[in-house]
């Protein structure tokens, strides 16, 4: 848990830290599109008075170098307008051709116009206190792209950290899928051996010993070293393409209940197991890793009834030929909201004080990966219970059982 609370604050950390470095761009952007806007605005107050001078003492020479020197060099929208109607007499970089003076495309400039004054005050041509007209003028095309820098910045950094974390998370998941597998068909191995020396004694003193007593403890013995012989079975079914055989749902609930239900005494507690549904069906699985999940589930149910009695309760429903649900429901203390039901899938992650934390994250693992289904929290209420759910595809199965059968 501890590890999960540190992966938290990282994320928290780097959240935040994402977030300061957004609103640094941004404000850096914004300051200096706002030194460019001064430096614009000054630059016309300067060409106001040398234009303003000019109109008042009209030459058509010294007018026509003022035009073609400074209004044609300028990269910026602008409208010149009158002071006495406010209508547009010339213009340059709005997009309409500064020759056009049809109405319609007056209109135009004058709406144009009025829009720029909502962001920039027009400047007003005076000379000696008399006002000639006024400039308006927008944002260059320089400070408009200037203006989205900062979010093309954000788009495409976001686009590398998405692909980035996506291959890692990628790579992250292909080792521990290796290593998982790796170590357990390496336990496998390892466990073979000694069982399989085990189950030889075993042999050997029951067929010395004619004790009836003795032989009810040998009995029982050889009862623990199957068992141990079939977690060995269930960790070298474990690789990249599990095998699936066509079993009776039926026979499988059976023979997990009967393994339950044998070691319940040892709990102390009274704990009903029921079965609910129809499960008399033929589903395309590996048997021995759907009995490790349901084991797992029906154990943590166990587990979480904190009283002296309890039920427990699988049920199956088939609301058609492509969905089967295998619903595991306790009557225990339930899951807190918050971290604990997001975290429950995660390995490592326990709210037991001796819980190593891997049931549930190899019991997801058997459903999703091995079996192309979903293993999914449908309700948890604290103090009533909880129910995990199960959720197959049977033609998929049969399917993918076909597949790898004719491929063999």
């Amino acid at each position: 848990m501890k590890t999960y609370r540190t992966a938290g604050r990282m994320k928290a950390f780097l959240f935040v830290l994402a977030i300061v470095i957004i609103l640094g761009a941004l404000v850096y952007t914004q300051s200096l599109v706002n030194r460019m806007r001064d430096d614009a605005r000054e630059f016309l107050n300067f060409y106001a008075d040398v234009y303003a001078r000019a109109a008042s003492d009209f030459q058509g020479e010294d007018y026509s170098f003022i035009f073609e020197q400074i209004i044609q060099r300028i990269n910026f929208p602008i409208i010149i307008s009158n002071e006495k109607d406010s209508r547009p007499t010339a213009w340059k970089n709005v997009g309409i051709p500064p020759s056009d003076y049809s109405e319609e495309t007056i209109q135009k400039i004058t709406s144009r116009m009025q829009s720029m004054d909502e962001s920039t005050n027009p400047i007003p041509l005076t000379y000696n206190d008399l006002v000639l007209g006024y400039i308006h003028y927008g944002d260059s095309k320089l400070i408009r792209e200037l203006q989205w820098l900062p979010i093309i910045e954000i788009l495409v950094v976001a686009l590398f950290i998405l692909i980035g974390y996506t291959g890692y998370q990628t790579i992250r998941r292909s080792e521990q899928r290796l290593i998982w597998v790796g170590m357990a068909r390496e336990t496998a191995h390892q466990l073979g051996t000694p069982i399989s020396s085990l189950l030889g004694w075993i042999e050997l003193l029951q067929a010395r010993i004619e004790d009836d007593e003795t032989q009810s403890v040998i009995t029982n013995m050889r009862q623990d070293v199957q068992r141990l012989e079939q977690v060995a079975a269930r960790f070298s079914q474990i690789s990249t393409e599990t095998k699936l055989t066509p079993v009776n749902l039926q026979d499988v609930i059976a023979v997990v209940l009967k393994y339950i239900e044998r070691r319940l005494p040892r709990t102390g507690k009274n704990v009903d197991l029921l079965i609910e549904g129809d499960t008399d069906m033929t589903v395309h699985m590996n048997s021995e890793l759907i009995s490790w999940t349901l084991e797992n589930l029906i154990k943590n149910g166990i587990d979480a009834i904190d009283k002296k009695s309890g039920k427990i309760t699988i049920r199956c429903e088939s609301p058609d030929p492509e969905t089967l649900n295998i619903d595991v429901i306790d009557t225990g203390k339930g899951i807190q909201d918050g971290k604990d039901r997001k975290n429950i899938f995660k390995p490592g992650y326990s709210t037991k004080k001796r819980g190593w934390g891997l049931g549930l994250s190899l019991a997801k693992r058997i459903v999703e990966e091995y079996h192309h289904g979903r293993l999914e929290l449908v309700n948890s209420v604290p103090d009533e219970g909880t129910q995990i759910r199960i959720s197959l595809n049977p033609k998929q199965l049969a399917s993918l059982y076909s597949s790898r059968k004719s491929s063999n």
